[in-house]
């Protein structure tokens, strides 16, 4: 009988290890499944394909015979951050996350179907060229769409690698900056302060702020880059005065910030055809007045992922409708409200505002009627990133974009002639 026992233990404890192991197969199957259906199609299934950006320029290929890139080495390392390389080594590239779209892979099957296809992105090869170049070595991130299709013309990730490199790549090289990554937000933060307002506090647009480069607040005391004296909401914004928004995030009150920081998008995690962004970070916990204020001028602990900031200046650039972003030519939509109308009308007013008023429109971005926001956003170590992000008021070019330039310095001068570079390249292209 105790022999019985001990084999029929036996068999339960072989039986429970092969149903271990089939589960742990297949959640590696359904994880992986496609790409090792990918590879072994690439290899061996005598088929070939194409991944072309916009205008039929090459991106990357593979046949029988072997893969292959962009003949300019220049667009290689321009286009990493959308194309990623064959040997799989950035995780949000089209070649590990998109290429399953020429082959329709199977999970029942595990097979692939066979085809000599194309894949054309909606990116321009030569503009993301021009960002890269533009961004000049530093580390950074630029990203260009239209707000009013959805395409996304541009993404670049500095530094970047060329795909056919060997050696040691730079430092950060396989990260895509404007996926994968949550930056210190700085000014630009100060849009979702404004809609927060414009929406909570009535009065609002008739109110004033004085500004003598400080104030202090529950016994803290919150800083300003400037002595603004009396100034009105729109013109705080030109400002970008920290006194007056530290006031205005504490009337909003940190509920509503809260609401209205994750109803934009920018708490969460997002998706690009499938290839998944970084969430972002804004306090949820009772922080009280002082570091409210900090928070709300983009500050404290709040941390924005360069596609979410791209989201949300597209749908004000929309009258508050995200037409969703895509990579995949002939793609559209969905188009979502995330912005109120009124309150997309009045943060472009004053986006405008800004760059007539206080960023040298005319001379610094000439022939362009933009709104924009700049974001100088400093850090514990003396430093700071430099944002510049907004929108073309042209019908005829209805491009969003967001430029983030890593341990930049300021907003207006280091992020700002990166944004003017590409956007006088796209609307002469």
């Amino acid at each position: 009988m105790k022999k019985i026992t001990n084999r029929a233990v036996s068999l339960l404890l072989i039986a429970a290890l092969i149903i271990v192991g089939l589960v742990a197969y297949t959640l590696r199957y359904l994880d992986d499944g496609k790409d090792w259906a990918l590879a072994f199609a690439r290899q061996n299934s005598g088929s070939s394909g194409t991944m072309t950006e916009r205008n039929g320029l090459l991106l990357a290929a593979f046949d029988p015979s072997g893969t292959r890139y962009a003949e300019d080495a220049a667009v290689r390392t321009a286009c990493y951050a959308v194309t990623g390389d064959f040997l799989g080594r950035s995780g949000t590239g089209a070649l590990s996350r998109l290429w399953q779209e020429l082959y329709g892979f199977s999970p029942l099957t595990g097979t692939t179907h066979a085809s000599d296809n194309e894949l054309r992105l909606t990116v321009d090869a030569l503009l993301c060229r021009t960002a890269y170049e533009a961004l000049g070595g530093r580390k950074g991130a630029v990203m260009l769409m239209d707000y009013r299709s959805g395409e996304v013309l541009c993404m670049v990730s500095s530094p970047a690698v060329d795909p056919l490199f060997e050696g040691e790549p730079p430092e950060g090289a396989y990260l895509n900056r404007c996926l994968s990554s949550s930056f210190t937000p700085g000014s630009v933060f100060k849009l979702v302060t404004a809609a927060a307002a414009i929406e909570t506090v009535p009065d609002m647009d008739s109110r004033s702020f004085y500004c003598e480069g400080d104030v202090e607040i529950a016994g803290v005391k919150i800083t300003c880059s400037g002595e603004h004296d009396t100034q009105s909401f729109e013109e705080s914004m030109a400002n970008s005065c920290n006194v007056a928004f530290a006031q205005i995030a504490i009337k909003v009150g940190q509920e509503n910030m809260i609401d209205y920081a994750r109803a934009y998008g920018f708490l969460d995690g997002h998706e690009l055809d499938g290839i998944p962004s970084a969430a972002g970070k804004y306090p949820l916990d009772f922080i009280g007045d002082p570091e409210l204020a900090w928070s709300g001028i983009g500050q404290s602990t709040d941390l924005v992922n360069p596609y979410a900031m791209l989201r949300f200046v597209a749908a004000v650039a929309n009258g508050g409708v995200l037409a969703e972003p895509h990579l995949i030519a002939g793609r559209s939509g969905p188009y979502t409200r995330l912005v109120k109308e009124n309150t997309a009308e009045r943060l472009g007013a004053m986006m405008h505002y800004n760059v007539v008023s206080h960023y040298d429109g005319a001379n610094a971005f000439p022939g362009l009627s933009l709104c924009a926001k700049t974001g100088t956003a400093e850090l514990g170590d003396g430093s700071s990133h430099a944002w510049f992000v907004g929108y073309l008021l042209d019908g005829q070019h209805p491009y969003a974009f967001v430029v983030l330039v890593e341990n930049g310095g300021g907003g207006l001068y280091a992020a700002g002639p990166v944004a003017n570079t590409l956007l006088q390249a796209a609307v002469n292209k």
